[in-house]
């Protein structure tokens, strides 16, 4: 046999096998075998989550009532005082203005005052021999009288301009800055020698310390607007603190704002919520919480997992393929109720038992053919 025939040979045979190798590949069958599952009766809780901080329900900022440096603070962040305990006392600079003024009323007083009792006392002399009647004698001594109050008067705003306080007042004194509340110092925003103001039309002074009471607490947080109208006052929460693990707190909710504000590009409405304490724990002012609000619950209902919904591509309806023989399934349309993300529950469509495939497990290019059928 000459070569070119023996070539010729071994191209057909090459050919021969290829042909062979393509028509078994296309006759062949790809099985693929579903997995299934069944419906289950389960409790399901629709929930959502609010972060915010756990906050004292009432604080009280202590305010001076006089402008001045503060001179000593005697109490300390952490400690339980009772109203009326001194906190802080206050040293005041004068007002030079004030000051002269003050200094002036004093001047004008002290004369005033020196001619009422000249004229008193020749007033009395003359009344002793008869010369005058009682009632110019009385006149002289009304007006004496009132000229000597008033430079006591005078005196006395000259000492609580220049000290705050001035003789007779005692504890009333207005540089001692006295708790006003019982509680928790939980804040001192001053040292000694900060300078401070009082509370007036135009400011609303300098803060001398904070009084909490820490016993009475409260959840602030914010919840999503399309969330908020499902809440309803007086539910109940569980408020997990970033602080303290493997705890929940109960709360109720009382409080739900009326007025949201935008944050982020989403609108956020304020909630409160009464938390209920634990005397194991000591609850710190302004822990970072979460509080998981049950938005609806149903128990014991008829559910399936998700992960085994399928939706039709022209009617959005969702469906599920439930197994009728070997290797061949069914498409059941539901009915949906409640889903908390992973299990669903199920009104109409299937029935406790049926077996249910689940699609992660076919091959794409099969599911790619049923989801074009």
């Amino acid at each position: 046999m000459s070569k070119r025939a023996k070539i010729i040979l071994i191209l057909v045979a090459v050919l021969f096998a290829a042909v062979l190798i393509w028509f078994a590949k296309k006759n062949k069958k790809s099985v693929v075998q579903y997995e299934t599952e069944t419906p289950f009766k389960t409790t399901i809780v629709k929930k959502t989550v609010a972060t915010g901080k756990v906050i004292p329900l009432e604080e009280v900022e202590i305010k001076p009532q006089i402008a001045g440096i503060v001179d000593k603070v005697v109490v300390e962040e952490g400690q339980v005082v009772k109203t009326g305990d001194l906190i802080a006392t206050v040293r005041v600079v004068p007002n030079v203005e004030a000051l002269n003024s003050a200094n002036n009323e004093i001047k004008n007083a002290q004369i005033a005052y020196e001619n009422a009792k000249t004229q008193f006392d020749r007033n009395k002399r003359l009344f002793e021999k008869g010369v005058i009647a009682r009632q110019a004698f009385e006149n002289s001594e009304l007006s004496f009288n009132n000229a000597k109050q008033r430079l006591s008067n005078a005196r006395s705003n000259m000492d609580i301009i220049k000290r705050g306080t001035t003789a007779g007042l005692g504890s009333a004194a207005n540089t001692n800055i006295r708790a006003t509340s019982s509680g928790m110092i939980v804040a001192i925003p001053v040292k000694k020698g900060y300078q401070v103001i009082q509370a007036n039309n135009f400011n609303a002074g300098t803060t001398i310390a904070t009084i909490a009471d820490m016993n009475k607490m409260i959840f602030e947080g914010k919840v999503d607007e399309s969330e908020v109208g499902k809440l309803i006052k007086g539910t109940d929460l569980e408020v997990s603190l970033g602080a303290i693990e493997n705890k929940k707190f109960p709360a109720k909710l009382n409080f739900i704002a009326p007025k949201g504000t935008e944050e982020g590009g989403a609108v956020q409405f304020t909630i409160k919520a009464d938390v209920t304490l634990d005397d194991n724990y000591f609850i710190r002012a302004g822990y970072s919480a979460n509080a998981d609000i049950v938005l609806e619950k149903k128990d014991s209902v008829l559910a399936i997992k998700e992960a085994l919904l399928r939706f039709d591509k022209k009617t959005e309806k969702p469906y599920v393929e439930v197994k009728t023989g070997e290797d061949s399934f069914e498409k059941k349309e539901l009915e949906l109720g409640t889903s908390d993300g992973v299990n669903i529950e199920v009104i109409s469509g299937v029935e406790p038992g049926a077996e249910i495939k689940i699609w992660n497990k076919a091959s794409k290019d099969k599911k790619k053919k049923e989801d074009d059928n």
